[in-house]
Parts: C-alpha cells; sequence; structure tokens
C-alpha cells in the first residue's frame, strides 16, 4: 500500500530548466524518485539526455527537451511540449543560469557580458513562469520554484556583478508573482543556493578563491551538495509546505546568517 507522502505525487509532472548537470539534475532525479514524470531541459543536450537516461535508470518517466531559456518561442514549446507528453504540470524548477567571470569588476563588465547573463538568468525565469502558470492554473494549482542564490542575499567579491544583479532580480520577480498568482493556488517561491559542490560552482569560483580553503568560510564547514538542494525543491513543491509563497529560502550553510 502506497504512503500519503507518495500519494501526494501521483499523476503528477514536473518541469526542470538547468538539468542537464548539478542542482538541475539532481532534483530532476529525485521528482522521478518519487513517480513525478519529468521534462528535462537544457542547451547541454548531452548533458540532458544522460539525465533522462538516469530517470529510466530508476524506473522513472523523463523526456529530454533542447532549450535556449532566454527565447521566448523556445520556452513556449517547451511547456507545450510537456503537456502534450504527459498530461499537464504541476511543479517547475527555474534553475537554468549562467555565472559571468566572477574576477571582472563592474567598470570592465561589457555590455554584451551583462545583456547575456541577464537574458539567460533573469529573462530566462520571467519566460518559464510566464508559460508556466497558464497551465498550471488550469489544473487548479501548482508550484513553481526559482533558483536565485546567495549572491542575491548578499555582496560577493567572488560574483560578476551581472550575475549578482540577476539574483537579487529573481527574488523580486519571485515574490510579486508569488501575490499575484496565490489567488490561482500557484505557490511561487526561490531558493538561495550556497556554495554547491557542482561544475559550475567550481568554475567560478577558481579565477577569484582558493577553492580547497572555501570550506572554511561556510559556518557548517562544508560545500552542500546538490541533492541537499533537491530535498528543498521537492519540499516547497510537496504539501508539507503549503502554506509557504513568495518566500526566498537560504541553504547556504549558515552564509548569509
Amino acid at each position: 500500500m502506497s504512503s500519503p507522502q507518495m500519494d501526494e505525487w501521483n499523476g503528477k509532472v514536473a518541469l526542470v530548466t538547468g538539468a542537464a548537470s548539478g542542482i538541475g539534475r539532481a532534483t530532476a532525479s529525485a521528482f522521478a524518485e518519487r513517480g513525478v514524470a519529468v521534462l528535462v531541459a537544457d542547451i547541454d543536450e548531452a548533458g540532458g539526455e544522460a539525465t533522462v537516461n538516469s530517470i529510466n535508470e530508476i524506473g522513472g518517466r523523463g523526456e529530454f527537451f533542447p532549450l535556449d531559456v532566454a527565447s521566448d518561442a523556445q520556452v513556449s514549446a517547451m511547456v507545450e511540449r510537456c503537456v502534450e507528453r504527459f498530461g499537464g504540470l504541476d511543479y517547475a524548477l527555474n534553475n537554468a543560469g549562467i555565472e559571468g567571470d566572477g574576477s571582472v569588476g563592474l567598470a570592465d563588465l561589457a555590455e554584451d557580458e551583462w545583456d547575456r547573463i541577464m537574458a539567460v538568468n533573469l529573462k530566462g525565469v520571467w519566460l518559464c513562469m510566464k508559460h508556466e502558470i497558464p497551465h498550471m492554473s488550469q489544473r487548479g494549482g501548482g508550484a513553481i520554484v526559482n533558483s536565485s542564490s546567495v549572491a542575491g542575499l548578499r555582496g560577493s567579491r567572488a560574483s560578476n556583478v551581472a550575475y549578482s544583479a540577476s539574483k537579487y532580480g529573481i527574488l523580486g520577480m519571485t515574490k510579486t508573482a508569488a501575490l499575484q498568482q496565490a489567488s490561482q493556488n500557484i505557490r511561487i517561491n526561490a531558493i538561495c543556493p550556497g556554495l554547491i559542490d557542482t561544475a559550475m560552482s567550481r568554475r567560478a569560483l577558481q579565477k577569484t578563491e582558493n577553492v580547497s580553503q572555501v570550506a572554511s568560510a561556510i559556518p557548517l564547514g562544508r560545500w552542500g551538495a546538490a541533492e541537499d538542494i533537491a530535498r528543498a525543491v521537492t519540499w516547497l513543491c510537496s504539501e508539507q509546505a503549503s502554506y509557504i509563497t513568495g518566500a526566498a529560502l537560504p541553504i547556504d550553510g549558515g552564509m548569509s546568517a
């Protein structure tokens, strides 16, 4: 007999962007482990297909969709494919993002680099919500989680200024969207990961920090794992978090305390 906790996931559908690796892959797998069908989206086709393969290996249901989140047409097509393939949309992790070069100061940041980071990190989240919300409304509700960062809660020497601005922007957009969609039973929250042991994090830090010593600056004394974030995302989407919307949840080992 299935447990009430498992029953709540039965027949549900999730969409995860930036799912080719790291937090996105871990979250797609966590949804699949709960019996949720998952549309895996990323610009990295090889990585996205590998995520789907890992879902299939555990008996889950997944499909890959190649995606540039900065394209309205591609985001629209992604959501339509998700609904066509799995019958609807209940949960979304809008996670696709790029970090930029943290060693480049504000005055040296090129305009095209600013525009590129904003297009992926900030515009991409807006486009995803724009197309996800109508389908969730048709289902009578849903839950969206947007990926911000500890860099959206505090300044950082190691962050590209456009990256920080985009992550602060995600929090403002999340809170406003949460208020606008609350009457439709669509909960919208943001996560603010700290130093998570992913290829993107290590790549971002290696130009400005001694990566081997980074853990000493984290109050809990260790890097986070992608699975730490995945557990928080699935919890925010679950009935256990049914009274939470418009929140920005730090998952950072105490860095923002």
